[in-house]
């Protein structure tokens, strides 16, 4: 019902315009063409300063309304991110004040120079003065935040600390792989050729022993607050692209080609849930690519947690090759049974008989 009267009220709009036409050309007539056109020129003159006052309105409105859903009303969940939002609010700054200020000066120049036959144009077709200042002021404010992002880039795909964990993140149709190092602190090879959906999803090498004790997981990747963490970033089949939306950072996964980046979390998952007052708070992992029919459903979580939770998480993991050979799990072997020792014969037991007398 909803629908059907949406449908009506639009088709009778459109009649009231067309109507509403029709009648100021049979005006037109009966007054003239040019008496006509000048009093529409006052009509479109006052549009004009109608629609900028309501515009503007309409634009501080929807902010109000519209702010507190938007990711820019909490702060970046990582330390590297608030450079990012800084960036983002200089950025919309520039282009606010810009926005701004030629909209007001388009309409009231609309309102203000509309046809008047008491004053001349002045024409002139070229002014040097003008064209330094509408070409020079714009080129130095783009340059200046293409100078701050560059900085900003070099920074989260630059070395990150000595002390920052690594997190291989493999992009698949539709789902992300973690793979994490083990007690050696070194990721062993992989070869494409090897993957197996069922029992080698990264195509691991399970002859080399770097590789042995490493950890996988899907879907849900665990990091741990205040402690930098590198992501080493890849694709098993097309391309994808690594959202970190709360995090402010992005970064393409290609097939063959790794890229990385790297991060600092300043939040737990607990404490965001707090922070946004949303108890069903999980960070996200996108997929910011379009990757095939599946794009929509390719999410992840991102579980930041402290250091202990994160040791005991660790320390509840199995190592990828034991899933691969469960026979050569030593946690799945089974102690013997004690059994009883029949080597030795017992002795006779002698029976001596007493005669009565």
């Amino acid at each position: 019902m909803t629908i059907l009267l949406t449908i009506a009220v639009i088709v009778l709009v459109f009649v009231v315009i067309f109507q509403i036409a029709k009648a100021s050309e049979y005006v037109s007539l009966l007054k003239g063409e040019e008496a006509s056109r000048q009093q529409n020129n006052k009509i479109n003159g006052f549009l004009m300063v109608a629609f900028l006052v309501l515009g503007l309105i309409g634009v501080w409105y929807c902010n109000s309304v519209l702010f507190d859903k938007t990711l820019l009303a909490h702060d970046a969940a990582s330390v590297e991110g608030a450079r990012v939002d800084s960036m983002l609010w200089l950025t919309l700054a520039v282009t606010g004040i810009v926005f701004i200020g030629t909209q007001i000066v388009l309409f009231v120049f609309a309102y203000k120079y509309q046809e008047n036959k008491n004053r001349k144009v002045y024409f002139f077709s070229h002014s040097n003065t003008l064209e330094a200042i509408w070409t020079i002021i714009p080129a130095i404010a783009l340059t200046v935040l293409v100078v701050i992002g560059l900085r900003n880039w070099f920074l989260f795909t630059g070395e990150p600390p000595k002390n920052a964990m690594v997190v291989e993140v493999t992009g698949k149709q539709f789902g992300w792989i973690f793979r994490y190092p083990g007690k050696d602190g070194a990721f062993g090879k992989k070869y494409y050729k090897n993957i197996d959906a069922a029992s080698n999803t990264l195509g691991l090498l399970w002859d080399d022993k770097l590789g042995q004790d490493d950890l996988v997981t899907e879907q849900t990747m665990y990091i741990v607050k205040g402690k930098p963490v590198k992501l080493i970033i890849g694709s098993r089949d097309v391309i994808h692209d690594v959202g970190l939306s709360h995090f402010r950072l992005k970064m393409d996964a290609v097939p063959g080609i790794p890229t990385t980046m790297w991060f600092t979390p300043k939040y737990t998952t607990a404490e965001m849930k707090e922070i946004t007052g949303n108890p069903n708070f999980q960070y996200e992992i996108s997929c910011d690519q379009m990757c095939g029919n599946g794009h929509y459903s390719m999410k992840g979580v991102i579980e930041v947690v402290s250091q202990e939770d994160y040791d005991l998480w660790i320390a509840k993991q199995n190592p990828y090759y034991f899933a691969a050979f469960p026979e050569k799990d030593p946690a799945a072997a089974k102690p013997a049974a004690a059994t009883t020792d029949t080597s030795k014969t017992a002795k006779p037991v002698e029976v001596k008989t007493v005669a009565k007398m």
